[in-house]
Protein backbone atom coordinates (compact mmCIF):
# COMPACT_ATOMS: atom_id res chain seq x y z
CA UNK A 1 0.00 0.00 0.00
CA UNK A 2 1.11 3.52 -0.71
CA UNK A 3 2.02 5.34 2.54
CA UNK A 4 1.01 8.67 0.96
CA UNK A 5 -2.78 9.12 0.79
CA UNK A 6 -4.27 10.85 -2.25
CA UNK A 7 -6.69 13.78 -1.90
CA UNK A 8 -8.42 14.73 -5.16
CA UNK A 9 -10.28 18.06 -4.98
CA UNK A 10 -11.93 18.77 -8.31
CA UNK A 11 -13.41 22.04 -9.50
CA UNK A 12 -16.36 21.72 -11.85
CA UNK A 13 -15.88 23.89 -14.95
CA UNK A 14 -13.28 26.28 -13.57
CA UNK A 15 -11.66 27.84 -16.62
CA UNK A 16 -7.85 27.75 -16.80
CA UNK A 17 -7.47 31.21 -18.32
CA UNK A 18 -9.65 32.75 -15.63
CA UNK A 19 -7.99 30.82 -12.80
CA UNK A 20 -4.52 31.76 -14.07
CA UNK A 21 -5.59 35.41 -14.27
CA UNK A 22 -7.03 35.43 -10.75
CA UNK A 23 -4.05 33.56 -9.31
CA UNK A 24 -1.70 36.13 -10.85
CA UNK A 25 -3.79 38.92 -9.31
CA UNK A 26 -3.57 37.33 -5.85
CA UNK A 27 -7.28 36.51 -5.62
CA UNK A 28 -6.95 32.73 -5.06
CA UNK A 29 -4.16 32.16 -2.52
CA UNK A 30 -4.88 28.48 -1.81
CA UNK A 31 -4.76 27.46 -5.46
CA UNK A 32 -1.69 29.63 -5.93
CA UNK A 33 0.18 27.84 -3.13
CA UNK A 34 -0.70 24.44 -4.54
CA UNK A 35 0.47 25.51 -7.98
CA UNK A 36 3.76 26.86 -6.70
CA UNK A 37 4.44 23.70 -4.69
CA UNK A 38 3.89 21.20 -7.50
CA UNK A 39 2.75 20.53 -11.05
CA UNK A 40 0.51 22.64 -13.26
CA UNK A 41 -0.82 21.49 -16.62
CA UNK A 42 -3.62 22.45 -18.94
CA UNK A 43 -6.11 19.69 -19.72
CA UNK A 44 -7.98 18.86 -22.90
CA UNK A 45 -11.00 16.60 -23.31
CA UNK A 46 -10.67 15.38 -26.89
CA UNK A 47 -13.01 12.70 -28.19
CA UNK A 48 -12.59 10.42 -31.19
CA UNK A 49 -14.80 11.11 -34.20
CA UNK A 50 -13.79 8.73 -37.02
CA UNK A 51 -10.20 8.76 -35.84
CA UNK A 52 -10.13 12.55 -35.56
CA UNK A 53 -9.35 14.05 -32.15
CA UNK A 54 -12.05 16.66 -31.58
CA UNK A 55 -12.40 18.97 -28.56
CA UNK A 56 -15.40 18.17 -26.36
CA UNK A 57 -16.93 20.54 -23.85
CA UNK A 58 -20.15 18.75 -22.89
CA UNK A 59 -19.86 18.56 -19.12
CA UNK A 60 -21.58 15.23 -18.53
CA UNK A 61 -19.53 13.41 -21.15
CA UNK A 62 -16.28 14.83 -19.78
CA UNK A 63 -17.07 13.79 -16.20
CA UNK A 64 -17.64 10.21 -17.35
CA UNK A 65 -14.29 10.37 -19.17
CA UNK A 66 -12.70 11.38 -15.86
CA UNK A 67 -14.36 8.74 -13.69
CA UNK A 68 -14.11 5.84 -16.15
CA UNK A 69 -10.75 6.79 -17.64
CA UNK A 70 -12.25 5.92 -21.03
CA UNK A 71 -13.29 7.79 -24.16
CA UNK A 72 -16.98 7.91 -25.13
CA UNK A 73 -16.55 5.59 -28.12
CA UNK A 74 -15.60 2.91 -25.56
CA UNK A 75 -18.17 3.57 -22.83
CA UNK A 76 -20.94 4.49 -25.28
CA UNK A 77 -21.84 7.48 -23.14
CA UNK A 78 -22.02 10.63 -25.27
CA UNK A 79 -24.77 12.68 -23.67
CA UNK A 80 -27.50 12.75 -21.06
CA UNK A 81 -30.10 13.33 -23.79
CA UNK A 82 -30.64 10.11 -25.75
CA UNK A 83 -32.42 10.11 -29.12
CA UNK A 84 -34.95 7.30 -29.57
CA UNK A 85 -34.91 6.37 -33.25
CA UNK A 86 -38.10 4.32 -33.01
CA UNK A 87 -40.25 7.19 -31.71
CA UNK A 88 -38.29 10.36 -32.63
CA UNK A 89 -38.28 11.37 -28.98
CA UNK A 90 -35.58 12.24 -26.46
CA UNK A 91 -35.01 10.21 -23.30
CA UNK A 92 -33.76 12.51 -20.56
CA UNK A 93 -33.91 12.55 -16.79
CA UNK A 94 -31.96 14.65 -14.28
CA UNK A 95 -31.40 11.62 -12.04
CA UNK A 96 -31.12 8.59 -14.32
CA UNK A 97 -29.63 9.84 -17.61
CA UNK A 98 -26.02 9.53 -16.49
CA UNK A 99 -23.64 6.63 -17.11
CA UNK A 100 -24.26 3.45 -15.10
CA UNK A 101 -20.58 2.27 -14.97
CA UNK A 102 -21.64 -1.37 -15.31
CA UNK A 103 -19.28 -2.17 -18.17
CA UNK A 104 -16.49 0.18 -17.14
CA UNK A 105 -16.25 0.80 -13.41
CA UNK A 106 -14.99 4.06 -11.91
CA UNK A 107 -11.21 3.99 -11.71
CA UNK A 108 -11.50 4.54 -7.95
CA UNK A 109 -13.53 1.35 -7.42
CA UNK A 110 -10.48 -0.44 -6.02
CA UNK A 111 -11.94 -3.27 -3.97
CA UNK A 112 -11.06 -4.33 -0.44
CA UNK A 113 -7.38 -3.36 -0.52
CA UNK A 114 -7.98 0.40 -0.52
CA UNK A 115 -10.02 2.70 1.68
CA UNK A 116 -11.83 5.15 -0.59
CA UNK A 117 -14.27 7.99 0.09
CA UNK A 118 -16.10 9.99 -2.58
CA UNK A 119 -18.27 13.01 -2.00
CA UNK A 120 -20.52 14.60 -4.61
CA UNK A 121 -18.95 13.55 -7.91
CA UNK A 122 -21.13 14.51 -10.91
CA UNK A 123 -22.46 11.91 -13.36
CA UNK A 124 -21.30 9.12 -11.06
CA UNK A 125 -22.80 5.95 -9.61
CA UNK A 126 -22.49 4.02 -6.39
CA UNK A 127 -20.14 1.06 -6.68
CA UNK A 128 -20.06 -2.12 -4.62
CA UNK A 129 -16.33 -2.31 -5.37
CA UNK A 130 -15.55 0.64 -3.09
CA UNK A 131 -14.57 -0.09 0.49
CA UNK A 132 -15.44 3.12 2.27
CA UNK A 133 -17.97 5.93 1.90
CA UNK A 134 -19.84 7.26 -1.13
CA UNK A 135 -22.16 10.27 -1.30
CA UNK A 136 -23.85 11.39 -4.51
CA UNK A 137 -26.21 14.28 -5.14
CA UNK A 138 -25.81 16.41 -2.03
CA UNK A 139 -25.04 19.38 -4.25
CA UNK A 140 -23.72 20.32 -7.65
CA UNK A 141 -25.07 21.74 -10.88
CA UNK A 142 -27.61 19.12 -11.98
CA UNK A 143 -25.24 16.22 -11.17
CA UNK A 144 -27.20 13.57 -13.14
CA UNK A 145 -27.16 11.04 -10.37
CA UNK A 146 -29.70 9.95 -7.77
CA UNK A 147 -29.39 11.59 -4.36
CA UNK A 148 -28.09 8.67 -2.33
CA UNK A 149 -25.11 7.23 -0.49
CA UNK A 150 -23.33 4.12 0.68
CA UNK A 151 -24.03 3.34 3.41
CA UNK A 152 -27.61 4.54 2.73
CA UNK A 153 -27.91 6.40 6.02
CA UNK A 154 -24.86 8.60 5.35
CA UNK A 155 -26.48 11.24 3.12
CA UNK A 156 -29.50 11.72 5.44
CA UNK A 157 -27.07 12.01 8.35
CA UNK A 158 -25.05 14.72 6.58
CA UNK A 159 -28.21 16.61 5.65
CA UNK A 160 -29.41 16.38 9.24
CA UNK A 161 -26.09 17.74 10.50
CA UNK A 162 -25.20 20.29 7.81
CA UNK A 163 -28.45 20.98 5.99
CA UNK A 164 -29.55 20.54 2.42
CA UNK A 165 -27.51 22.11 -0.33
CA UNK A 166 -28.96 25.55 -1.12
CA UNK A 167 -28.18 25.43 -4.86
CA UNK A 168 -28.90 21.97 -6.25
CA UNK A 169 -31.72 21.97 -8.85
CA UNK A 170 -32.32 25.68 -8.18
CA UNK A 171 -29.61 27.37 -10.28
CA UNK A 172 -31.74 27.91 -13.36
CA UNK A 173 -32.60 31.59 -13.14
CA UNK A 174 -32.06 34.23 -15.81
CA UNK A 175 -29.44 36.91 -16.34
CA UNK A 176 -31.96 39.74 -16.54
CA UNK A 177 -33.12 39.11 -12.95
CA UNK A 178 -30.69 40.94 -10.61
CA UNK A 179 -32.22 39.32 -7.54
CA UNK A 180 -31.33 35.89 -8.92
CA UNK A 181 -27.66 36.84 -9.25
CA UNK A 182 -27.61 38.15 -5.68
CA UNK A 183 -29.32 35.03 -4.32
CA UNK A 184 -27.09 32.69 -6.31
CA UNK A 185 -23.87 34.33 -5.15
CA UNK A 186 -24.75 33.99 -1.48
CA UNK A 187 -26.07 30.46 -1.99
CA UNK A 188 -22.83 29.42 -3.71
CA UNK A 189 -20.75 30.87 -0.88
CA UNK A 190 -22.86 28.97 1.64
CA UNK A 191 -22.64 25.80 -0.46
CA UNK A 192 -18.84 25.95 -0.80
CA UNK A 193 -18.42 26.66 2.91
CA UNK A 194 -20.64 23.76 3.94
CA UNK A 195 -19.04 21.45 1.38
CA UNK A 196 -15.64 22.08 2.96
CA UNK A 197 -17.06 21.34 6.42
CA UNK A 198 -18.53 18.04 5.23
CA UNK A 199 -15.27 17.03 3.53
CA UNK A 200 -13.33 17.74 6.71
CA UNK A 201 -15.82 15.64 8.66
CA UNK A 202 -15.48 12.72 6.24
CA UNK A 203 -11.69 13.00 6.18
CA UNK A 204 -11.63 12.52 9.95
CA UNK A 205 -13.71 9.35 9.83
CA UNK A 206 -10.97 7.04 8.56
CA UNK A 207 -7.44 6.85 7.20
CA UNK A 208 -8.35 7.08 3.55
CA UNK A 209 -6.05 5.90 0.79
CA UNK A 210 -8.05 7.96 -1.70
CA UNK A 211 -10.51 10.78 -1.07
CA UNK A 212 -12.32 12.47 -3.97
CA UNK A 213 -14.65 15.46 -3.96
CA UNK A 214 -15.83 18.18 -6.34
CA UNK A 215 -16.56 21.84 -5.75
CA UNK A 216 -19.54 22.10 -8.09
CA UNK A 217 -20.13 25.75 -7.19
CA UNK A 218 -17.68 26.83 -9.91
CA UNK A 219 -20.02 25.40 -12.53
CA UNK A 220 -23.06 27.41 -11.45
CA UNK A 221 -21.04 30.59 -10.95
CA UNK A 222 -19.60 30.40 -14.44
CA UNK A 223 -22.91 29.77 -16.14
CA UNK A 224 -24.91 32.50 -14.44
CA UNK A 225 -22.49 35.22 -13.32
CA UNK A 226 -20.06 35.50 -16.24
CA UNK A 227 -21.71 38.61 -17.71
CA UNK A 228 -21.36 40.40 -14.36
CA UNK A 229 -17.64 39.65 -14.14
CA UNK A 230 -15.97 39.48 -17.54
CA UNK A 231 -15.90 42.35 -20.08
CA UNK A 232 -15.76 39.90 -23.02
CA UNK A 233 -19.50 39.25 -22.65
CA UNK A 234 -21.77 41.45 -24.81
CA UNK A 235 -24.06 42.02 -21.82
CA UNK A 236 -21.28 43.22 -19.51
CA UNK A 237 -21.64 46.84 -20.62
CA UNK A 238 -25.31 46.82 -19.61
CA UNK A 239 -25.26 44.59 -16.55
CA UNK A 240 -21.72 44.08 -15.29
CA UNK A 241 -20.38 47.62 -15.20
CA UNK A 242 -23.15 48.78 -12.89
CA UNK A 243 -22.16 46.21 -10.25
CA UNK A 244 -19.85 47.45 -7.54
CA UNK A 245 -18.30 44.02 -6.99
CA UNK A 246 -17.39 40.92 -8.96
CA UNK A 247 -19.96 38.33 -7.91
CA UNK A 248 -18.32 35.47 -9.79
CA UNK A 249 -14.99 36.20 -8.11
CA UNK A 250 -16.73 36.23 -4.71
CA UNK A 251 -18.02 32.72 -5.36
CA UNK A 252 -14.60 31.48 -6.48
CA UNK A 253 -12.92 32.99 -3.45
CA UNK A 254 -15.30 31.01 -1.25
CA UNK A 255 -14.28 27.89 -3.18
CA UNK A 256 -10.61 28.77 -2.70
CA UNK A 257 -11.14 29.12 1.06
CA UNK A 258 -12.93 25.78 1.08
CA UNK A 259 -10.06 24.10 -0.76
CA UNK A 260 -7.60 25.46 1.79
CA UNK A 261 -9.74 24.14 4.63
CA UNK A 262 -9.94 20.65 3.10
CA UNK A 263 -6.21 20.55 2.34
CA UNK A 264 -5.42 21.54 5.92
CA UNK A 265 -7.62 18.71 7.20
CA UNK A 266 -5.76 16.09 5.15
CA UNK A 267 -2.75 14.17 6.46
CA UNK A 268 0.50 16.11 6.16
CA UNK A 269 1.97 13.56 3.75
CA UNK A 270 -1.06 13.57 1.44
CA UNK A 271 -0.63 14.07 -2.28
CA UNK A 272 -3.05 16.78 -3.41
CA UNK A 273 -4.51 16.71 -6.92
CA UNK A 274 -6.77 19.56 -7.98
CA UNK A 275 -8.21 19.16 -11.48
CA UNK A 276 -10.84 21.03 -13.44
CA UNK A 277 -11.78 18.62 -16.22
CA UNK A 278 -13.28 21.32 -18.43
CA UNK A 279 -13.63 25.09 -18.44
CA UNK A 280 -16.03 27.96 -18.91
CA UNK A 281 -16.06 31.17 -20.91
CA UNK A 282 -18.34 33.64 -22.59
CA UNK A 283 -21.21 31.54 -23.92
CA UNK A 284 -21.04 31.17 -27.68
CA UNK A 285 -22.72 27.75 -27.86
CA UNK A 286 -26.13 27.79 -26.13
CA UNK A 287 -27.98 30.18 -28.40
CA UNK A 288 -26.45 28.79 -31.58
CA UNK A 289 -26.87 25.09 -30.75
CA UNK A 290 -30.22 25.24 -28.95
CA UNK A 291 -32.11 27.78 -31.08
CA UNK A 292 -30.42 29.13 -34.21
CA UNK A 293 -29.15 25.83 -35.62
CA UNK A 294 -32.55 24.09 -35.26
CA UNK A 295 -34.21 27.01 -37.06
CA UNK A 296 -31.68 26.91 -39.89
CA UNK A 297 -32.09 23.15 -40.34
CA UNK A 298 -35.87 23.65 -40.39
CA UNK A 299 -35.51 26.19 -43.20
CA UNK A 300 -33.07 23.89 -44.99
CA UNK A 301 -35.74 21.17 -45.06
CA UNK A 302 -38.78 23.31 -45.86
CA UNK A 303 -37.91 25.82 -48.55
CA UNK A 304 -39.47 29.23 -47.98
CA UNK A 305 -40.69 28.49 -44.46
CA UNK A 306 -39.53 30.23 -41.29
CA UNK A 307 -40.42 29.52 -37.67
CA UNK A 308 -38.34 31.59 -35.24
CA UNK A 309 -37.00 35.15 -35.49
CA UNK A 310 -36.83 35.79 -39.24
CA UNK A 311 -35.03 38.96 -40.29
CA UNK A 312 -33.75 40.82 -43.32
CA UNK A 313 -30.08 40.04 -43.90
CA UNK A 314 -29.76 43.04 -46.25
CA UNK A 315 -30.35 45.55 -43.43
CA UNK A 316 -28.47 46.27 -40.20
CA UNK A 317 -29.81 44.09 -37.37
CA UNK A 318 -31.82 45.57 -34.50
CA UNK A 319 -29.96 46.30 -31.25
CA UNK A 320 -28.80 43.58 -28.89
CA UNK A 321 -31.58 42.39 -26.58
CA UNK A 322 -30.39 43.52 -23.15
CA UNK A 323 -33.64 43.71 -21.17
CA UNK A 324 -36.02 40.85 -21.98
CA UNK A 325 -39.62 41.23 -20.87
CA UNK A 326 -40.57 37.66 -20.05
CA UNK A 327 -39.70 35.55 -17.05
CA UNK A 328 -38.01 32.75 -19.00
CA UNK A 329 -35.58 32.46 -21.89
CA UNK A 330 -37.83 29.96 -23.67
CA UNK A 331 -40.70 32.42 -23.43
CA UNK A 332 -38.54 35.17 -24.92
CA UNK A 333 -37.50 33.00 -27.85
CA UNK A 334 -41.01 31.67 -28.43
CA UNK A 335 -42.40 35.21 -28.47
CA UNK A 336 -40.39 35.64 -31.67
CA UNK A 337 -42.24 32.79 -33.39
CA UNK A 338 -43.21 33.88 -36.89
CA UNK A 339 -46.93 34.37 -37.47
CA UNK A 340 -48.32 34.88 -40.96
CA UNK A 341 -51.08 37.11 -39.58
CA UNK A 342 -49.56 40.64 -39.52
CA UNK A 343 -51.72 41.85 -36.61
CA UNK A 344 -50.91 38.86 -34.43
CA UNK A 345 -47.27 39.17 -35.46
CA UNK A 346 -47.25 42.81 -34.31
CA UNK A 347 -48.99 41.97 -31.01
CA UNK A 348 -46.94 38.86 -30.27
CA UNK A 349 -44.08 40.49 -28.28
CA UNK A 350 -46.59 41.90 -25.78
CA UNK A 351 -48.99 38.93 -25.65
CA UNK A 352 -49.01 37.07 -22.30
CA UNK A 353 -47.18 33.78 -22.56
CA UNK A 354 -50.22 31.72 -21.61
CA UNK A 355 -51.91 32.77 -24.87
CA UNK A 356 -48.97 32.25 -27.21
CA UNK A 357 -49.70 28.57 -27.74
CA UNK A 358 -53.33 29.27 -28.62
CA UNK A 359 -52.53 30.28 -32.20
CA UNK A 360 -52.84 27.53 -34.80
CA UNK A 361 -49.38 25.98 -35.13
CA UNK A 362 -49.39 23.36 -37.88
CA UNK A 363 -45.60 23.32 -37.94
CA UNK A 364 -43.72 23.58 -34.63
CA UNK A 365 -44.99 22.96 -31.11
CA UNK A 366 -44.81 25.51 -28.31
CA UNK A 367 -42.76 25.01 -25.14
CA UNK A 368 -45.97 25.38 -23.16
CA UNK A 369 -47.60 22.46 -24.97
CA UNK A 370 -44.47 20.36 -24.59
CA UNK A 371 -44.31 21.15 -20.88
CA UNK A 372 -47.94 20.15 -20.46
CA UNK A 373 -47.09 16.84 -22.15
CA UNK A 374 -44.34 16.21 -19.61
CA UNK A 375 -41.38 16.93 -21.90
CA UNK A 376 -38.42 17.71 -19.61
CA UNK A 377 -36.50 19.57 -22.31
CA UNK A 378 -39.47 21.69 -23.38
CA UNK A 379 -37.46 24.88 -22.83
CA UNK A 380 -34.91 24.02 -25.54
CA UNK A 381 -36.04 25.40 -28.93
CA UNK A 382 -34.66 22.35 -30.76
CA UNK A 383 -37.48 20.33 -29.17
CA UNK A 384 -40.12 22.61 -30.65
CA UNK A 385 -39.33 21.11 -34.04
CA UNK A 386 -39.56 17.51 -32.82
CA UNK A 387 -43.05 16.81 -34.27
CA UNK A 388 -41.51 17.41 -37.70
CA UNK A 389 -38.35 15.33 -37.31
CA UNK A 390 -39.78 12.29 -39.08
CA UNK A 391 -40.59 14.51 -42.10
CA UNK A 392 -37.16 16.12 -42.27
CA UNK A 393 -34.03 14.92 -44.06
CA UNK A 394 -31.98 16.14 -41.11
CA UNK A 395 -32.76 17.81 -37.79
CA UNK A 396 -30.93 19.43 -34.90
CA UNK A 397 -30.86 17.51 -31.63
CA UNK A 398 -31.09 19.34 -28.30
CA UNK A 399 -27.55 20.26 -27.31
CA UNK A 400 -25.74 22.35 -24.72
CA UNK A 401 -22.34 22.74 -26.40
CA UNK A 402 -21.52 21.75 -29.98
CA UNK A 403 -24.36 21.79 -32.47
CA UNK A 404 -25.68 18.28 -33.18
CA UNK A 405 -27.36 17.20 -36.43
CA UNK A 406 -29.00 13.83 -37.05
CA UNK A 407 -29.71 12.45 -40.53
CA UNK A 408 -33.15 10.83 -40.91
CA UNK A 409 -31.69 7.70 -42.48
CA UNK A 410 -33.62 4.90 -44.12
CA UNK A 411 -33.02 1.59 -42.37
CA UNK A 412 -31.93 3.25 -39.14
CA UNK A 413 -34.73 5.61 -38.15
CA UNK A 414 -38.17 4.03 -37.99
CA UNK A 415 -39.45 6.53 -40.58
CA UNK A 416 -36.17 7.37 -42.29
CA UNK A 417 -36.40 9.15 -45.63
CA UNK A 418 -32.75 9.60 -46.68
CA UNK A 419 -31.38 6.62 -48.66
CA UNK A 420 -27.91 5.54 -47.48
CA UNK A 421 -26.48 6.29 -50.92
CA UNK A 422 -27.52 9.96 -50.49
CA UNK A 423 -26.09 10.30 -46.98
CA UNK A 424 -22.67 11.65 -47.95
CA UNK A 425 -24.10 14.20 -50.38
CA UNK A 426 -26.58 15.45 -47.77
CA UNK A 427 -23.85 15.76 -45.14
CA UNK A 428 -21.80 17.79 -47.61
CA UNK A 429 -24.73 20.08 -48.48
CA UNK A 430 -25.33 20.73 -44.79
CA UNK A 431 -21.63 21.36 -44.22
CA UNK A 432 -21.45 23.81 -47.12
CA UNK A 433 -24.50 25.68 -45.83
CA UNK A 434 -23.10 25.89 -42.30
CA UNK A 435 -19.67 27.11 -43.36
CA UNK A 436 -21.34 30.03 -45.17
CA UNK A 437 -22.99 31.35 -41.98
CA UNK A 438 -21.92 34.81 -40.85
CA UNK A 439 -22.48 36.92 -37.75
CA UNK A 440 -25.15 39.44 -38.70
CA UNK A 441 -23.40 42.24 -36.81
CA UNK A 442 -19.74 41.70 -37.72
CA UNK A 443 -19.74 39.53 -40.83
CA UNK A 444 -17.39 37.06 -39.14
CA UNK A 445 -17.82 33.35 -39.88
CA UNK A 446 -19.88 31.45 -37.30
CA UNK A 447 -18.83 27.85 -37.87
CA UNK A 448 -15.26 26.72 -37.25
CA UNK A 449 -15.68 23.14 -38.40
CA UNK A 450 -18.30 20.50 -39.17
CA UNK A 451 -17.16 17.03 -38.12
CA UNK A 452 -18.63 13.72 -39.23
CA UNK A 453 -19.00 11.28 -36.36
CA UNK A 454 -19.20 7.94 -38.21
CA UNK A 455 -17.20 6.44 -41.09
CA UNK A 456 -20.15 5.12 -43.10
CA UNK A 457 -23.88 5.91 -43.23
CA UNK A 458 -24.82 2.57 -41.69
CA UNK A 459 -22.25 2.58 -38.89
CA UNK A 460 -24.33 2.43 -35.72
CA UNK A 461 -24.09 1.38 -32.10
CA UNK A 462 -23.07 2.90 -28.77
CA UNK A 463 -19.55 3.65 -30.01
CA UNK A 464 -21.10 6.44 -32.09
CA UNK A 465 -23.03 9.48 -30.81
CA UNK A 466 -26.63 10.17 -31.79
CA UNK A 467 -25.52 13.00 -34.06
CA UNK A 468 -24.13 12.37 -37.53
CA UNK A 469 -22.59 15.84 -37.67
CA UNK A 470 -21.04 17.89 -34.87
CA UNK A 471 -20.92 21.64 -35.47
CA UNK A 472 -18.01 23.42 -33.79
CA UNK A 473 -18.59 27.15 -33.42
CA UNK A 474 -16.09 29.98 -33.51
CA UNK A 475 -15.38 31.19 -29.98
CA UNK A 476 -17.31 34.45 -29.91
CA UNK A 477 -21.00 34.94 -29.13
CA UNK A 478 -23.52 35.77 -31.85
CA UNK A 479 -27.16 36.70 -31.48
CA UNK A 480 -27.87 37.30 -35.19
CA UNK A 481 -26.84 34.83 -37.90
CA UNK A 482 -27.06 35.38 -41.65
CA UNK A 483 -27.16 32.67 -44.29
CA UNK A 484 -26.97 33.50 -48.01
CA UNK A 485 -29.16 30.47 -48.61
CA UNK A 486 -31.65 30.62 -45.71
CA UNK A 487 -31.78 34.27 -44.64
CA UNK A 488 -31.38 35.81 -41.22
CA UNK A 489 -32.16 34.36 -37.79
CA UNK A 490 -32.27 36.86 -34.96
CA UNK A 491 -31.64 38.79 -32.98
CA UNK A 492 -32.49 36.41 -30.17
CA UNK A 493 -31.74 36.90 -26.46
CA UNK A 494 -28.66 35.22 -25.08
CA UNK A 495 -29.20 32.19 -22.88
CA UNK A 496 -26.83 31.39 -20.00
CA UNK A 497 -24.01 33.97 -19.89
CA UNK A 498 -21.25 31.39 -19.41
CA UNK A 499 -20.71 28.36 -21.62
CA UNK A 500 -18.43 25.35 -21.50
CA UNK A 501 -14.95 25.04 -22.93
CA UNK A 502 -13.03 21.87 -23.65
CA UNK A 503 -9.95 23.10 -21.78
CA UNK A 504 -9.33 22.51 -18.09
CA UNK A 505 -6.29 22.22 -15.84
CA UNK A 506 -4.71 20.09 -13.15
CA UNK A 507 -2.60 21.09 -10.15
CA UNK A 508 -0.76 18.39 -8.20
CA UNK A 509 1.62 18.50 -5.24
CA UNK A 510 3.11 15.85 -3.04
CA UNK A 511 5.76 13.20 -2.71
CA UNK A 512 7.63 12.73 -6.00
CA UNK A 513 6.28 15.90 -7.65
CA UNK A 514 8.84 18.65 -8.14
CA UNK A 515 7.74 22.17 -7.18
CA UNK A 516 7.19 24.63 -9.99
CA UNK A 517 6.73 21.97 -12.68
CA UNK A 518 4.70 23.08 -15.71
CA UNK A 519 3.84 21.03 -18.76
CA UNK A 520 4.17 22.80 -22.07
CA UNK A 521 1.71 20.44 -23.78
CA UNK A 522 -1.77 19.89 -22.33
CA UNK A 523 -2.64 16.54 -20.85
CA UNK A 524 -5.90 14.71 -21.57
CA UNK A 525 -8.70 14.23 -19.06
CA UNK A 526 -8.38 10.45 -19.44
CA UNK A 527 -4.76 10.78 -18.24
CA UNK A 528 -5.94 11.60 -14.72
CA UNK A 529 -7.19 8.11 -13.83
CA UNK A 530 -3.92 6.29 -14.62
CA UNK A 531 -1.95 9.06 -12.90
CA UNK A 532 -3.92 8.71 -9.67
CA UNK A 533 -3.70 4.93 -9.80
CA UNK A 534 0.07 5.04 -10.26
CA UNK A 535 0.42 7.42 -7.32
CA UNK A 536 -1.61 4.93 -5.28
CA UNK A 537 0.51 2.04 -6.57
CA UNK A 538 -2.80 0.44 -7.53
CA UNK A 539 -3.29 -1.90 -10.50
CA UNK A 540 -4.10 -0.20 -13.78
CA UNK A 541 -7.01 -1.74 -15.73
CA UNK A 542 -6.15 -2.55 -19.33
CA UNK A 543 -9.17 -0.66 -20.67
CA UNK A 544 -8.00 2.83 -19.60
CA UNK A 545 -7.41 5.14 -22.56
CA UNK A 546 -5.02 7.64 -20.98
CA UNK A 547 -1.39 7.63 -19.91
CA UNK A 548 -0.02 8.43 -16.47
CA UNK A 549 1.49 11.89 -16.25
CA UNK A 550 4.27 10.42 -14.13
CA UNK A 551 5.54 8.72 -17.27
CA UNK A 552 5.60 11.88 -19.38
CA UNK A 553 7.01 14.57 -17.08
CA UNK A 554 10.78 14.34 -16.60
CA UNK A 555 10.68 16.88 -13.76
CA UNK A 556 8.79 14.43 -11.51
CA UNK A 557 11.41 12.88 -9.27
Amino acid sequence: MNPSPILVICLDAADPQLIEQWIAAGHLPALNRLRQQGLYSRLESNVDYCGKATPASSTDKVWVMFSSGCLPNKTGFWDTAHFQKESYTIRFDHHTSGYDYREYSPFYALGDDYRVATFDLPVAALSDQIKGLQVLGWGGHFPFTPNHSSPPELLPELIQRYGENPVIYKDHGYWWDPSYADWLTEALIQSATTRAQICCDLLRRDRWDLFLTVFGEAHSAGHDLWHLSQPDHPLYATWGQQRGEDLMLKAFQAIDRGIEQVVNAAPENATIICPSVHGMGVNYTDLLSMAILPELIYRFNFAGKVAIAPGDSHTPPPPLITKPLRRTWAGEVWSRKYDANPLRRWLRPWTPSRFLHAYPQPDVISPYQLHAQGEKLSWIPAMWFSPLWSQMQAFALPAFSDGLIRINLQGRESQGIVPPQEYDALCQRLTDMLLQLRDGRTGQPIVKEVVRTRPTPTADGPQYPDADLAVLWHEYPSDVVDSPQLGRVGPLPYSRPGGHRGQGFVIAKGQGIAAGTERTEPAQVVDLAPTILELLQAPRPDHLDGQSLLQSIPQMV
